[in-house]
């Protein structure tokens, strides 16, 4: 009997719900590096720095 059925869990002990509030937490410490990274906004410049080689090339100006 190396399994008492009166000893209680572990409170460390990963179970289905623990294992959901882990990756909810994960997501959400993700979305908040991402927004105090610049999120969205450093995107917008970089993608507008890596069209202005090419249109210095050919001469025009990128569209907004």
């Amino acid at each position: 009997m190396s399994d008492d059925p009166k000893k209680p869990d572990s409170p460390f002990r990963l179970n289905s719900a623990r294992i959901v509030l882990l990756l909810l937490g994960a997501l959400l410490l993700t979305y908040t590096v991402s927004a105090l990274l610049g999120g969205l906004g450093n995107y917008q410049q970089l993608k507008e720095a890596a069209q202005a080689p090419a249109a210095e090339s050919t001469g025009t100006t990128p569209s907004p």
